[in-house]
């Protein structure tokens, strides 16, 4: 990437005015007795009388007038607290910040205006808006019943209004509800506004307005005799799915701070953001590490992005008739205009699949979500986070680096994450979780082969086995024959991975599943058929799994029973007949994964079919996902069908040996 002039600001010209100037121009202070009580109660009224609205439009605020009334009460609130020590505000507010399930959080935001840090300022709000924002969730929820997603709509819901008033709402929407607004949550956590941009004053103000929330809210709980109940946390379930970088070290701390300086990724005036993201991670302020580091990934890639789709006005925050450019925009694949959007082809299929599984995939962390709505715990921020993004940002540095050749070979570190970037395949879209389902529906058949079995003796428990050895013929030689049409089905593209086919429902299956499994699938912007498909694919695979665990924990009750001698008669000779025909169901689950695993490869084959044989082939699959459903009743403890079990894998084999041959 070239190098090109040095940009002062990423705020429109209406939105800079808005930030950094009209609340700072008046030179006149408020009267602090205005703005706070002797008790410390925060004098609502006086401050809701600052909000203008427009000339006949009631309910549309004024922004501009209403900023530029609040700029005094915001630096005498800023004052004030810098005339606090910690343990004053503690004392003073503490008690009503606690609504916010945030406390000590906030107390700490309260040093932000003292911290020599440049980002201090703009962390400070970063988690401020993050944590009011899951609060006032929090408390919608007390009387409505689906939490709006976006803070904009919550602080415009009546079901707010009903708890701080219309007025108090206002204020807030001033700071943080709209484009037109100051908007300071959305400009800090898009990464648009340089930590010199945002006036501390206004971090002062919302800190104190959250206390005087936490009063009104008191307030309202005394009234009614109700509680706050506070939602859990989000929790990271999948963070080994995250573990494709090296470990991060010193060689990396290093390598960071050469890139940190050698490239275009980084506008000058964001640089701030970038060292204090690397010091808190050495530090193991994860949070912030991760909080001061994604805005800068999205403001980065929003410079490539702009830059390679020719839209450079898009680098700058929109004004109120235009949407941001954020990830959500920047990651798709056709722009507003359906142009091919560049972006995808400078970075490389890898790149944006990581970057897919970071930020979008519903299975995955989605963790700008997650952190910026207030849904993640600060205080227990896993370090698995935080070294995957820091690691995937060291990588965009050097994609668009002055100086790639030297920094690759003074670095072992370095080439080896460049290595674990190109092979890298998604874990999160719905095909990586399929591959996931359908290697663990392998490794469990595969514990089948320790299940315990009994001695038996007597001439009645041995009258118990079923099937016959001439229904077990049949359905040997029907499983013969779908696995040759399925190698038939995989062969063109898969030759490599094929073995003979005598040995696919023995224990070398295993091998071939994992060569199957293991290769490299196409998953970017899947077409929705395909999607169809996968999502019915995994239905299934859920099913055999459920079947599977099912029926391992089933037969080692029954044994220790046997053992126990607890077992009346029919029990005994219902659990003999489960033991048979688990023989002939492992083979049976063991040729679904196979076909699964089969269709998994051959998916994206899907969108070239024709309507009719869409509709076909999605029946098929539904008639499967019927088989494997009532199969996991009839094997549940509380049924024991195995009759029934035979008599329906018989159907369910007929059938996929009639769609084979005809495919």
């Amino acid at each position: 990437m070239a190098t090109v002039e040095p940009i002062n600001t990423c705020l429109s010209s209406e939105v800079h005015y808005m930030v950094c100037t009209l609340g700072l121009d008046k030179t006149d202070r408020t009267d602090l007795e205005t703005i706070v009580n002797v008790s410390g109660q925060i004098c609502w009224e006086n401050i809701t009388s600052y909000v203008q609205t427009l000339e006949n439009e009631e309910q549309s605020l004024d922004f501009v007038q209403s900023v530029r009334l609040l700029g005094p009460v915001c630096k005498t609130v800023h004052l004030y607290l810098l005339s606090l020590t910690r343990k004053q505000f503690e004392d003073q507010y503490g008690l009503w910040l606690g609504w916010t399930n945030n406390k000590e959080l906030l107390i700490e935001v309260f040093e932000a205006p003292r911290s020599s840090q440049q980002t201090a300022v703009a962390l400070g709000l970063m988690k401020l808006t993050a944590c009011l924002e899951r609060a006032l969730g929090d408390v919608y929820l007390m009387i409505g019943s689906e939490c709006p997603f976006l803070l904009r709509e919550l602080m415009a819901s009546q079901e707010l209004v009903m708890v701080f008033g219309q007025g108090v709402m206002n204020i807030l929407r001033v700071f943080l509800g709209s484009p037109r607004s100051l908007n300071l949550r959305n400009i800090l956590w898009h990464g648009f506004a340089a930590p010199q941009e945002i006036p501390p004053m206004y971090l002062s103000m919302l800190l104190l307005l959250t206390a005087g929330l936490g009063q009104l809210l008191e307030q309202h709980l005394l009234q009614r005799t109700s509680k706050l109940e506070h939602r859990p946390y989000f929790q990271f379930t999948q963070l080994e799915d995250l573990a494709v970088f090296p470990d991060f070290n010193e060689e990396a701390l290093k390598t960071a701070e050469n890139l940190i300086e050698k490239s275009n990724f980084i506008m000058e005036i964001m640089l701030p953001y970038w060292r204090e993201g690397f010091t808190a991670y050495t530090q193991q302020r994860y949070d912030d590490c991760v909080i001061l580091l994604l805005p800068q990934m999205e403001m980065g890639l929003r410079r490539i992005f702009t830059t390679s789709n020719n839209c450079s006005n898009r680098l700058l925050t929109a004004e109120s008739t235009t949407l941001f450019t954020t990830f959500d925009e920047m990651l798709v694949q056709h722009l507003d205009n359906q142009d091919v959007n560049q972006l995808p082809l400078i970075l490389g299929e890898p790149l944006m699949e990581i970057l897919w599984d970071l930020l979008n995939h519903q299975a995955g962390p989605r963790i700008r979500d997650h952190l910026s709505h207030g849904e993640l715990d600060f205080n227990v921020f896993p370090r698995e986070i935080a070294d995957h993004l820091i690691t995937l940002s060291i990588v965009l540095l050097y994609r668009f680096s002055r100086d790639e050749d030297i920094l690759v070979m003074e670095s072992q570190w370095l080439t080896k994450i460049i290595s674990s970037t190109s092979s890298y395949r998604s874990r999160f879209h719905p095909i990586g979780r399929l591959k996931q389902q359908l290697r663990d529906c392998v490794k469990s058949l595969q514990k089948w082969d320790g299940i315990p079995r009994p001695r038996v003796e007597s001439a009645h428990d041995k009258s118990g086995f079923y099937p016959d050895s001439t229904e077990r013929i049949l359905h040997g030689s029907l499983t013969e024959e779908i696995i040759y049409n399925l190698m038939n089905q995989l062969l063109p593209h898969y030759k490599e991975a094929i073995l003979p086919v005598h040995c696919l429902l023995t224990h070398l299956q295993p091998e071939l599943m994992t060569k199957l499994l293991d290769v490299q699938m196409y998953s970017l912007y899947c077409p929705r058929i395909v999607l169809e498909v996968v999502a019915l694919l995994r239905k299934v695979t859920s099913q055999c799994l459920s079947i599977s665990e099912q029926v391992m924990s089933n037969t080692a009750t029954r044994y220790q029973q046997w053992i126990d001698k607890s077992l009346r008669s029919r029990q005994r000779h219902n659990y003999l007949r489960m033991l048979n025909s688990i023989d002939f169901l492992h083979s049976v689950l063991n040729l679904f994964t196979l076909l699964l695993t089969v269709e998994l490869l051959n998916v994206q084959r899907v969108s070239e079919k024709t309507s009719s044989e869409c509709h076909h082939y999605l029946k098929f699959l539904k008639s499967m996902l019927q088989y494997t459903e009532n199969m996991v009743t009839c094997t549940s403890p509380d049924k024991n069908k195995w009759d029934e079990s035979w008599d329906l894998t018989k159907k369910i084999l007929l059938k996929v040996k009639n769609f084979y041959s005809k495919s």
